[in-house]
């Protein structure tokens, strides 16, 4: 039995603002450790026998930095697929089904998101042995997270009869939504609940059959958005209209609550799915005091709180069980009690059209990154870093000038019809309507620092005539 992870890379991590951004979400970041979430879940299952290349789905925005986190680690994905927007995790995982039975028709399924934190390797991977019992039987396996404590945030998984031959696996009797404290409490008393982890294992062609029966509006959209595909250099695109039209739901409710053949795994593998700041301060390594700290920071009688400093020195005095996060362009102080109405913090950002839940200063692209340094009336400056080898498109603006500094590094541009090369001190100047490129030819990283200067300054004002990574 040949087992593919899914990798879902969708979602935004509203609720971790302002480190999670929508071009940059939590599942991008290296939030726990060194290397990103999604990282540490290609890791994870990356050297178990029977475990192949994984699938990653995402989205358009995404695509580029994907495949970078995943080059730099050393794992070549067996595909990339992008929907063009989100439809919650039937349809992806559907899409993904399709997929894989392509490349093969008996093909299993270890669907897991990309912000989950899992601290025990050896347990997770005892429970994953368990589900491929359960999978060879037929059946469509989750994994129960058992619980420590009496969780509001989560949905629950009521386990039924014990499966024969299984080891430590169950039906599922049924899944119950995020209850109350009271309810948590006596879940917990009772025994036999475990927290839904929305972590899964089937066999690609079962779980489109379940779909088919139970959601088939849902299976029809993703099979036809598979049907009509492309390929988009090293990804796959899905067709934009299909999936367009395809309902928005969760494998829970448009398969797990309705097919006869759900079955639980439990595991004691120490999850979080990283849904909250206080979530994230559980996760981390804490000091005396209970305070989990990065970057820059000083504390003085501070207890239980989260410090997070990206960019200058944060002090924090006399305070307990609050969350502090800051970054070059905002700064979060919260309650740990209050964490999830951030969300509205981010709903607020949108309301009054701004830009700080959608980027960061420093803004990533495929041929490496941009970061506003300073700003003005009728002019703006960027420091640009361009990888070895990579170029930007040939482009053109209409409202705006351009002076380029090289800091550090070659560089070779165009401008109308004329190529230069400019090393470190020298500099060039790109007129408003003029044709123009930017390359980095050397075996070393372009620095320059670029001061634009015009009438309309934002980041739509652009128009791309050839472009080595297809955005145009």
């Amino acid at each position: 039995m040949k087992i593919y992870p899914v990798i879902l890379s969708g979602g935004a991590g509203t609720r971790l603002w302002p480190l999670s951004r929508a071009v940059l979400p939590k599942q991008l970041l290296p939030l726990v450790a060194d290397k990103t979430m999604l990282q540490e879940t290609a890791l994870r299952v990356a050297n178990w026998p029977g475990v192949m290349a994984p699938l990653v789905v995402c989205g358009n925005d995404h695509r580029f930095m994907v495949a970078e986190q995943l080059r730099e680690i050393g794992i070549t994905p067996l595909g990339i697929l992008l929907e063009p927007l989100g439809r919650n995790t039937a349809p992806a995982v559907a899409a993904a089904a399709h997929y894989l039975k392509s490349v093969d028709p008996e093909a299993v399924m270890l669907v897991l998101p990309a912000d989950h934190v899992i601290e025990n390797g050896a347990a997770f991977r005892d429970a994953v042995e368990r589900a491929v019992t359960l999978v060879g039987q037929g059946a469509l396996a989750t994994f129960g997270i058992v619980p420590k404590t009496p969780e509001t945030g989560y949905g629950y998984i009521r386990r039924g009869e014990q499966v024969a031959n299984c080891g430590e696996c169950f039906k599922v009797a049924r899944f119950v939504e995020k209850p109350d404290l009271a309810t948590a409490e006596g879940f917990l008393k009772e025994g036999g609940y475990y927290w839904n982890s929305g972590m899964f294992m089937f066999q690609a062609e079962r779980y489109l059959a379940e779909l088919r029966e139970h959601a088939p509006a849902i299976a029809e959209a993703a099979e036809q958005s598979m049907k009509a595909a492309y390929r988009d250099l090293d990804f796959c695109r899905l067709d934009e209209t299909s999936f367009a039209a395809c309902p928005s739901d969760s494998i829970d409710y448009a398969v797990m609550e309705h097919t006869r053949d759900a079955a639980v795994v439990p595991a004691d593998i120490g999850w979080n799915d990283v849904g909250s700041w206080s979530a994230l301060w559980e996760v981390q390594p804490k000091d005396e005091n209970g305070n989990a700290r990065r970057g820059d920071v000083y504390l003085d009688g501070v207890k239980n709180s989260l410090v997070r400093a990206e960019s200058r020195i944060v002090a924090v005095v006399g305070v307990e069980d609050i969350v502090v996060v800051e970054t070059e362009d905002a700064v979060l102080v919260t309650h740990k009690d209050k964490v999830q109405r951030v969300k509205q913090v981010v709903d607020h950002l949108k309301t009054q059209s701004r830009t700080e839940h959608l980027h960061h200063t420093k803004v990533y692209r495929p041929w490496g990154h941009y970061e506003g340094i300073d700003a003005g009336d009728r002019f703006q400056v960027k420091r640009i870093t361009v990888k070895p080898g990579e170029k930007l498109s040939l482009q053109m603006h209409h409202h705006r000038a351009e002076h380029w500094v090289v800091v550090s590094g070659t560089a070779r541009v165009t401008c109308g019809d004329k190529v230069s090369l400019l090393s470190e001190n020298e500099s060039t100047y790109i007129p408003i309507g003029m044709n123009h490129r930017l390359e980095n030819p050397g075996k070393l990283p372009l620095h320059i620092i670029e001061v634009q200067s015009g009438s309309y300054l934002g980041e739509d004002d652009i128009v791309r005539f050839e472009d080595i990574y297809k955005r145009n």
